[in-house]
């Protein structure tokens, strides 16, 4: 338990209909990024579903230099592929299942309501698909957090072609489905081996996956 726990759990109590993040984890994020952020840098989330997790590291930062950028199709996940594994083409398959979410698909207008509450001033809402959104996207100032919630292979590996390379050193990697599937797994080894990027990930106590970028 940190000395922030009490800020984290209100965070996660004020953005609790914008996220379906498991509260420790949430806190969890909270906790990397306000150690990695560097003020006046670009935090950037590709996968925000409602907003509920960067609208809460804003809140968390309290850098009104930061931009931020939001990358969603809003139109929920695409196919999964054999690729991403049997687990993964099960969930997408069983559409009666809690925690299937409507394929993840949200609102444009949940993530713009949850950025406004928050103390973000700096916002940028990329609404399609990363194959789309993200060609020749560049930020005005380096990365210093990069979350990724892409899920599958194609989409993760898109996002960390993108924009790894824009992520500042000592910036930090913040990989939402790494221990989940293995698609999004594949997808940053083959990316690190392809460009030959050394990174080590690592994990919290609650198995959120993270590097930081030497």
């Amino acid at each position: 338990m940190t000395a922030n726990f009490q800020r984290w759990q209100q965070l996660y109590h004020k953005y609790r209909k914008h996220t379906m993040i498991w509260e420790p984890m949430f806190w969890e994020n909270l906790e990397l990024c306000t150690k990695h952020h560097k003020r006046g840098h670009s935090i950037v989330e590709c996968g925000v579903w409602k907003g509920g997790m960067i609208a809460a590291m804003a809140d968390a930062l309290e850098d009104p230099a930061a931009e931020f950028h939001l990358f969603d199709s809003f139109e929920g996940l695409p196919q999964a592929q054999p690729i991403d594994g049997k687990a993964a083409l099960e969930w997408q398959n069983d559409t009666e299942s809690p925690g299937f979410y409507d394929n993840c698909k949200a609102d444009i207008g949940d993530a713009q309501e949850a950025m406004a509450l928050s103390s973000a001033r700096n916002v940028q809402i990329h609404p399609g698909w990363f194959e789309e959104t993200l060609a020749g996207f560049r930020t005005t100032n380096p990365i210093s957090i990069l979350r990724l919630d892409a899920d599958w292979y194609a989409s993760t590996l898109r996002c960390l072609e993108v924009l790894f390379p824009q992520v500042a050193p000592g910036g930090l990697l913040i990989i939402d489905d790494y221990f989940t599937w293995e698609g999004c797994a594949k997808a940053v080894h083959d990316y690190c081996s392809r460009e030959g990027v050394e990174l080590s990930i690592q994990s919290t106590e609650y198995k959120v996956a993270y590097a930081v970028k030497s």
